[in-house]
């Protein structure tokens, strides 16, 4: 199972910016392809998505160095390499690089060859990309996972709306996964209806959620539970929401400025707020609380909210490292999962195994800037992470996600919907 060539393109993301798509042939004429997604709002560890920076293509964003990365020293050092032994792979990937960041070559170049070689080496076995995954991550119980719906988009995935990023449904009484989707479709398609009652925009941001211009951001959690209700399901039993503050953005001055209330907090004020949150909705996860180095106030955001699913997604950056010294201050319970955060499969899967030896909670994430690949689809599934973040029930770029688990579970009857929300009761 040998790498006889490797090819690279640009293509377009869900926002219509160039990134990176690799494939990898083997001797047998099998070829796995991956594509790269790219994140609007970034923590500042993330390994470095490698663009040219001339104006005069894509706005300075094209990847065409990326491209030459891939198609330059990445296939000369592969060719011939087995590509069913990944951990090998990989590391040969991040020595060639050399960098801290993965800056050199590209996080993105990187990860869109790691992820084509697993892709090809499924298809060469024979088997579901699932299970070839599963098999690289030494074989964890798998599920499928319980999806994270943004219904409601702010921050930098919607101009103009809330403050907070993200406000999501977990369809948490979901029997199966047919089940949830269609809980978080209806649910997703009873606020629509609303906005459209109460001539309000139905625009959607980068994420598929609603894009709504609101006064207070509590009002989000509100939406979601009118639309619940609306669906016909119970709040707090049926179904329970997230949020994803990503607070790094929202840091002016030690202070968090959140615009559409006018008003500053402090981050024992933003602590009062959640607890305020919890105490009104069934608010069981919130994600990137405070800002991404504040590790103290993280500490402190933890001891009070004991009850909550705390997320790091800019504090943790998909990073063994950073998680480490999460785990060992108590900063969080739990860690987003994003593979081009660190730039290679393996790195991905040993974060997932160290967060859940630690007994954190596992969400594998898509990004802002999506292509149309199913890959984290698989991986939620063969790591047995438990919980996925893709997006809202519009757009094909997240809905498509949906669809591949849905394909997974009709083919797969000893695959069982996770449970973490009833776990942590």
């Amino acid at each position: 199972m040998h790498i006889r060539s490797v090819h690279a393109r640009q293509i377009l993301d869900s926002r219509g910016n160039p990134t990176i798509e690799s494939e990898i042939t083997l001797e047998s004429g099998v070829m796995g392809r991956a594509a790269v997604p790219s994140g609007a709002s970034t923590g500042s560890h993330e390994a470095h998505e490698l663009r040219d920076g001339d104006p005069r293509y894509y706005g300075g964003k094209s990847v065409l160095r990326a491209v030459e990365s891939v198609q330059g020293e990445i296939q000369a050092a592969l060719l011939g390499r087995a590509a069913d032994d990944q951990f090998a792979l990989d590391d040969l990937l991040i020595n060639l690089d050399d960098t801290p960041d993965k800056s050199r070559l590209g996080a993105n170049a990187l990860l869109s060859v790691s992820l084509a070689a697993a892709r090809a080496a499924a298809f060469e076995r024979k088997i579901p990309l699932y299970r070839h995954l599963n098999d690289i991550a030494n074989n964890p119980p798998m599920s499928l996972p319980l999806a994270m719906m943004n219904i409601v988009n702010g921050g930098k995935h919607a101009p103009g709306g809330a403050d907070f990023q993200e406000g999501m449904v977990i369809c948490a009484g979901a029997k199966t996964i047919a089940d949830a989707v269609r809980m978080g479709s209806e649910i997703f398609h009873a606020l629509q209806t609303h906005l459209s009652d109460q001539d309000l925009s139905t625009q959607v941001g980068d994420e598929g959620g609603f894009a709504i211009s609101v006064s207070h951001n509590a009002e989000i959690l509100e939406l979601l539970r009118l639309a619940t209700l609306q669906a016909g399901y119970v709040p707090g039993k049926d179904v329970v929401f997230a949020l994803d503050v990503a607070a790094t953005e929202l840091l002016s001055d030690d202070e968090y400025r959140l615009a559409r209330e006018a008003r500053t907090l402090s981050a024992d004020e933003m602590i009062a707020l959640y607890q305020d949150l919890v105490a009104a909705y069934p608010l069981v996860s919130i994600e990137d609380g405070l800002s991404e180095d504040a590790w103290d106030d993280w500490s402190r955001m933890t001891a009070y909210l004991t009850h909550t699913q705390l997320v790091g997604d800019d504090l943790l950056v998909t990073n063994e490292k950073r998680l480490q010294k999460a785990i060992d201050s108590s900063a969080c319970n739990a860690i987003l999962i994003k593979p081009n955060q660190i730039g290679t499969l393996t790195e991905t899967i040993r974060a997932v195994q160290a967060a859940k030896s630690a007994g954190f909670g596992t969400i594998i994430s898509h990004r802002s800037g999506e292509t149309e690949d199913t890959f984290i689809a698989h991986l939620a599934v063969g790591t047995g992470a438990g919980q996925i973040k893709t997006g809202s029930l519009s757009r094909t770029d997240r809905v498509g996600k949906y669809n591949e688990l849905l394909r997974i579970a009709d083919t797969d009857d000893d695959l069982a919907l996770a449970q973490p929300f009833r776990q942590m009761k």
